[in-house]
């Protein structure tokens, strides 16, 4: 099978490695590849990924865009309208971001029924995690930096409280779907309005019983760090990057997923890329 990642840039993309490696153990032949398009060039170069690719996965900024080129979305595509895995024959899509983090919370022990939760940023990332934190019971407040695009999210697929300010309480779960603490912003820590003022998230980390993180690069970011300095418990974003890998994976392959089996891969993973 040849597949490919395709986002703004992704030279530095684990990707590859993880689905190299499922694919090996999936006893299935494959060449990865990672494709950097400038968003300006992105619908110029899309309709070749099809005839190039016989599947590929998307990422930032190109989950929306791509749909436009897609005859059918499929499952979670069609609530979240954001596509990261594709079979190129068929042009359907499919996003496995929401169950791939569903699976690092079951893998960690964390249960979100009846739990307040409150999640930051809501992008393609952040839109994947409320649906299917709401879907599992969870009472889900959200906060973003435009207000505007918050609400817009709401009325679309509904289950949360959007908040123009964060109130100073006590939250079962703190996650971070922002990407700050990454790349050029590494060692800082999102910024919310806390009492009207604009404040780093550390004190409500204070009040947390978990704080995850969506970002896997560095294994610890400054708001896992602040976290586990309060004696919280931290998950990194590592193993819903693996998990929807795998999720995309038995896509491609057209095998049934196997919650178990894409447990048991992922240990293995984590043992031999120490």
């Amino acid at each position: 099978m040849r597949l490919a990642v395709i986002g703004k840039d992704v030279t530095k993309s684990e990707s590859p490695a993880i689905h190299e490696f499922i694919l090996k153990n999936f006893r299935t032949e494959c060449r990865y590849e990672k494709v950097s398009i400038p968003p300006e060039a992105f619908s110029s170069q899309a309709e070749a990924l099809f005839s190039r690719y016989d599947g590929f996965n998307v990422t930032i900024p190109f989950k929306g865009e791509i749909v436009g080129y897609l005859k059918e979305l499929r499952g979670d595509a069609k609530a979240f309208g954001a596509v990261n895995t594709v079979l190129s024959a068929s042009r359907v899509g499919y996003n496995t971001d929401g169950y791939g983090f569903m699976l690092m919370l079951e893998d960690e022990g964390v249960d979100v029924r009846g739990k307040s939760v409150l999640v930051l940023g809501a992008g393609g990332a952040g839109r994947s995690c409320i649906k299917k934190i709401a879907e599992n019971g969870a009472v889900v407040y959200a906060y973003g930096r435009d207000f505007a695009r918050l609400t817009a999210v709401f009325e679309e697929i509904g289950g949360f409280t959007p908040l123009s300010d964060v109130p100073l309480v006590d939250y079962d779960m703190i996650v971070n779907c922002t990407g700050v603490g990454m790349h050029a912003t590494e060692g800082e820590t999102p910024v919310i309005s806390l009492a009207g003022e604009k404040k780093p998230v550390d004190g409500l980390l204070s009040r947390c019983g978990i704080a995850v993180d969506l970002i896997y690069t560095p294994k610890q970011s400054e708001f896992l760090r602040v976290a586990e300095a309060f004696g919280k418990k931290t998950v990194n974003g590592a193993a819903m990057l693996f998990f929807q890998a795998y999720l995309a994976d038995c896509i491609f392959c057209g095998r049934a997923e196997n919650s178990g089996e894409a447990k048991s891969l992922w240990k293995k993973y984590s043992e031999v890329s120490q």
